[in-house]
């Protein structure tokens, strides 16, 4: 052979091999990612091809699954009270993808989970097809539709409403408005596209679940976490006997002082006990200036802040940190006793700290999901009760409850009241602007309810006025959030 053919031969002789490599890193190497690809029209057609599995609540699927006519993407979602359920269920759209159970379980929801391989290896052989499991959630129905109708009727309310089983972590509520309907998008035309681009620019945010993944300053209702600091850290023993904080209380290093809306008669070194039942600013200032940040940030972090409240394993239900800052200096300090300053949290996170008051100090791990069951109904998966922290001392969460207990029979919190109940509650108006008042205030209420027989439910209301036809004087956690709160307690533990 020739030289110049000898060159020809090398030259296509790399060009196959080249070829065979390349085809082999595509179909071993890259084939994983490649099949899972959301750009892949085949995933896509898979994914939709057949009925989407059920997420469960109170024993009733909230979701469903319909044939489309338009597209080769087969089945597209359905959702029963939509708007009620979309800070739960999340959505599952043809066109925009999929968030909280729906991504999460989306290898149960569509069969797809390697727990199901040898179901599926069945309904091969049957003949079925492929067929998905469900996921059975913790809300109780009845406690969905008190918080969902309670935000809802304050017109123009963005807002949101958690509700915890203190003893377990079960969340039993969990509501955002103003809300969506999943179905509205669900499938992929340019219609249904349009409609959440709609909603993804609206102003008020209706996509946005503000219970898990919005953070606001907690104002007031973090008083309960400043009094369970002081009462730890022997700042403070007996909840009865004045203090020496006064009133207006003059903010270290600053010319300012701040004073309280009961008015300085009732505030001036008065006593923890009367401080939670009047809202009085002074005495949680002072608290939270005397322990110090390093005090105040360690029993903060054993309540949930500056840690993920769902671990990773809980996929697209991780909720957004709420946090008590790092290097504060000591103004910044004691304005985070009465939850000013840069503290943030979720109303997530304010549902733990009050649930962990209310069973004596132990934070369980909240969860969304009981169970996880396969196409006939058998159990992959059940969720177990797992202590996140031991935030604080049984003797110190009773002596805090005590104090939220009087507050709901003698003061600010007498709203969420129900007869035959034991039920504790700090209302909580969180300022906000560059200068404090420049905008409308954020209104705050926590609560806790007890039966005689243990059963219990702990709740946090927040509600964003912004947008509600309302006097910057009826503002308040109060008036806003305790009727809320009281409907959701009551749900629970009078059904």
């Amino acid at each position: 052979m020739n030289k110049p053919l000898r060159a020809v031969a090398i030259f296509c002789g790399l060009l196959v091999l080249g070829l065979l490599i390349r085809a082999n890193w595509l179909q071993y190497v890259r084939a994983p990612e490649l099949a899972s690809d959301t750009k892949n029209r085949r995933v896509q057609i898979e994914q939709f091809a057949t009925p989407r599995g059920d997420i469960i609540v109170g024993g009733r699927a909230v979701t469903g699954s319909k044939e489309t006519e338009t597209t080769d993407l087969k089945y597209k979602r359905t959702y029963a009270d939509g708007p009620m359920y979309a800070p739960v269920t999340g959505y599952a759209s043809q066109a925009q993808g999929m968030t909280l159970l729906e991504k999460t379980y989306d290898g149960i929801l569509t069969g797809k989970d390697d727990r199901l391989a040898f179901q599926r290896f069945a309904d091969v052989v049957s003949g079925e097809g492929r067929r998905a499991g469900s996921v059975v959630t913790t809300i109780d129905p009845k406690a969905q539709k008190a918080a969902w109708d309670g935000l809802t009727d304050l017109k123009g309310a963005r807002g949101a409403v958690v509700a915890l089983d203190p003893q377990t972590g079960k969340v039993l509520a969990m509501v955002s408005a103003p809300s969506y309907d999943p179905s509205t998008f669900a499938g992929s035309t340019f219609k249904e596209s349009d409609r959440f681009v709609a909603l993804d620019k609206k102003k008020n945010k209706p996509l946005a679940n503000r219970a898990l993944r919005e953070t606001y300053p907690p104002g007031s209702t973090f008083k309960i976490l400043t009094a369970a600091a002081a009462l730890e850290h022997g700042i403070v023993s007996d909840v009865d006997a004045r203090t020496d904080a006064v009133s207006p209380y003059p903010l270290p290093q600053s010319t300012n002082k701040i004073g309280s809306e009961a008015g300085d008669a009732v505030c001036n070194k008065a006593s923890m006990k009367t401080a939670m039942q009047h809202s009085c600013n002074n005495v949680f200032l002072d608290a939270a200036s005397k322990l110090g940040q390093d005090k105040m940030r360690e029993t903060a972090e054993k309540f949930g802040f500056n840690e993920d409240v769902y671990s990773d394993d809980f996929g697209d239900l991780l909720a957004t940190k709420s946090l008590y800052p790092q290097d504060l200096d000591k103004p910044g300090t004691a304005l985070t006793g009465m939850g000013q300053g840069s503290l943030t949290s979720t109303p997530m996170q304010m549902a733990l700290v009050t649930a962990g008051i209310a069973n004596d100090g132990k934070v369980m791990q909240p969860y969304l999901v009981d169970e996880v069951k396969g196409p006939d109904l058998d159990n992959l998966e059940k969720t177990e009760p797992a202590v996140m922290s031991e935030a604080v001392s049984a003797e110190t969460a009773q002596k805090v409850q005590e104090m939220m207990e009087f507050t709901a029979k003698e003061g600010s919190a007498r709203r969420a009241q129900i007869d035959g109940i034991t039920v504790g509650g700090k209302t909580g108006t969180a300022q906000r602007g560059v200068n404090v008042n420049d905008e409308v205030p954020y209104g705050w209420f926590v609560s806790y309810g007890k039966k005689d027989d243990g059963a219990s439910v702990a709740v946090a209301v927040f509600i964003d006025p912004t947008d509600m036809d309302i006097s910057r004087a009826d503002i308040s956690g109060g008036g806003l959030g305790a009727p809320i709160a009281k409907s959701v307690m009551k749900a629970v533990l009078k059904s």
